[in-house]
């Protein structure tokens, strides 16, 4: 009797301590010891949080979660920084692709230099059909003026190349490619230029001239396009993005995102906007809108005008440095048809406006259609160039502005030149478009700029390039703070794409997407923000970039 007594107790109490031990929540993921920007409404800070099914279930401190909750995937964060994970609020997925499978021509320094990349890249694609290349950027080179194509003439008089600028708004293309793309003299076309030298082919394509050319290069394969698109957000998740805001995309483009979504090839979150087109725009208004765990179609991007680099963007008056105010790449009664057409669909209109004037008519047709304050979450993307009187329109009829803030810092050292000292004022104007609108949605516009979005947080608030140049920043009255800036690459982005329910911020329920960092870019100096390293990128949970691995 004793000894079934003592057997009792024993029991009892392996039950007792059995209960104590099963009582912690069990959770697929804990993450401690960490100094976590949590960017909630009150841009509080915490120490660690639990996930459970792809989301954040409890926040709090490291007693708290460690105490509550057991998980067999724990990471210390051995008191590195933590932020939601980064929103490039405008970007080109499909570009980025294609430009790393491209001839890298950043920082040429001369058109010479930018050819013999190409002769390198030539040797390592001796089967390539067309040369491809981009990011030229004349006002890098001696003269700062267009080029024309007798260099690649002379290099490669049989292979057609085509060589995007920068900005993606202009292209410089050898008599090879000209001649397969019937091409033999200077024409007109609508939104777009044949540059001429002594009344003859220069080569350079602006804007819709430039689709005479491109449409006759091959198609990638899907294969390629796949290839391409994974390489493209390996890139992305290296430096923290977890999700795009992808602008302008066509039919099959989105399609083929679709499927590799579908099969798990993609993981990045992607909030595609339609390219404008007559054939998209009859195609989505009857197939609606498309939202799912990854992808998001439901806004369409316009094209009001072109770059201020290559003068394509669209000014109330001439450029200060040649005579000629830019171009709208549609008419102002086509670009009020197609807003008229989708202010009654449930698609988002965000348009690309550089120059004064695009900005001013696209605010004007917005304001014709939303009649005030609304929750259309309308957007100009870029807000480049604002007239004094227009600045005012972004809060009276509820537009965002999204805007890019390294294109400040890449277009300092010659934007005045383009524009003059009264209405640079106007330009690349952040502070004043976040104390009319009350938030900016920030983006890089890659690969016009950089994917990495530290580099964008840093020419926000200290309005330098990467060598710190200037001192005390490019019209540093425009710099917004730290917290600005990170709302701005988060929820802020969340918000302008109509996400803020469920991403952005690490807040219990919302997706599980977070950065850790090697070094808190909320603390460290300025001139150290464009070396801060990504320690780790997790999106829903999952591990997508470790340094480690």
């Amino acid at each position: 009797m004793k000894k079934n007594f003592l057997l009792f107790n024993v029991l009892a109490l392996a039950g007792l301590l059995f209960s104590a031990c099963s009582s912690k929540t069990q959770v697929d993921l804990i993450v401690h010891n960490g100094v976590v920007y949590t960017v909630d409404s009150s841009f509080s800070k915490t120490e660690a949080f639990a996930v459970k099914d792809g989301k954040f279930i409890k926040i709090g401190t490291t007693d708290q979660i460690l105490k509550n909750y057991e998980s067999s995937h724990v990471i210390d964060a051995e008191g590195k920084a933590i932020y939601p994970g980064f929103y490039d609020s405008h970007a080109h997925f499909f570009g980025l692709g294609s430009t790393l499978a491209q001839a890298d021509l950043n920082n040429t320094r001369s058109f010479e230099e930018a050819v013999e990349r190409l002769k390198a890249f030539r040797e390592a694609n001796p089967d390539a059909e067309w040369i491809l290349g981009r990011g030229w950027d004349q006002n890098k080179w001696p003269g700062k003026e267009f080029p024309d194509n007798k260099l690649l003439n002379e290099a490669f008089p049989e292979t057609p190349v085509y060589l995007t600028r920068i900005d993606g708004h202009a292209a410089i293309v050898n008599n090879k490619g000209l001649e397969l793309s019937g091409v033999t003299q200077s024409r007109n076309v609508e939104g777009g230029l044949f540059v001429t030298i002594d009344s003859k082919l220069s080569g350079v394509l602006v804007d819709n001239a430039m689709n005479v050319v491109a449409r006759n290069i091959p198609d990638p394969t899907e294969e390629d396009l796949t290839r391409q698109l994974i390489n493209a957000q390996d890139s992305c998740f290296a430096v923290g993005l977890t999700t795009i805001a992808d602008a302008g995309l066509g039919i099959n483009q989105i399609e083929l995102l679709k499927k590799l979504y579908e099969n798990g090839k993609l993981k990045i979150r992607d909030y595609a906007m339609v390219a404008l087109s007559e054939k998209n725009l009859d195609h989505f208004s009857k197939e609606g809108t498309y939202i799912s765990d990854r992808l998001t179609v439901r806004s369409f991007k316009l094209m009001a005008d072109g770059a201020l680099g290559s003068r394509g963007a669209c000014l109330i008056h001439p450029y200060s440095d040649a005579q000629t105010s830019g171009f709208l790449l549609l008419s102002p009664s086509k670009l009020d048809s197609v807003v008229s057409v989708l202010s009654k669909t449930d698609f988002q209109v965000n348009t690309h406006a550089i120059g004064d004037s695009a900005n001013r008519v696209m605010l004007d047709v917005y304001a014709k259609y939303l009649k005030g304050k609304n929750d259309r979450r309308w957007r100009i993307e870029h807000a480049q160039i604002i007239a004094p009187t227009d600045f005012a329109k972004f809060a009276s009829y509820s537009i965002i502005p999204s805007v890019q803030p390294t294109h400040a810092t890449s277009d300092m050292y010659w934007a005045e030149q383009r524009l003059g000292q009264e209405r640079i004022k106007g330009a690349y104007a952040y502070k004043d478009l976040l104390n009319e609108y009350g938030m900016l949605a920030l983006g890089s516009d890659f690969p016009v700029e950089h994917f990495n979005p530290i580099y964008g947080f840093h020419a926000a608030v200290a309005r330098v390039d990467a060598n710190n140049y200037p001192e005390g920043g490019f019209q540093p009255e425009n710099a917004i703070s730290r917290e600005e800036a990170l709302r701005g690459m988060t929820i802020w982005s969340a918000f302008a794409s109509f996400q803020e329910e469920t991403h952005g911020s690490i807040e219990v329920g919302k997706v599980a997407d977070f950065v850790i960092m090697e070094q808190d870019i909320m603390e460290i100096p300025d001139e150290q923000l464009r070396s801060a390293k990504v320690n780790r990128t997790v999106i829903a949970g999952e591990t997508v970039f470790s340094k480690n691995n």
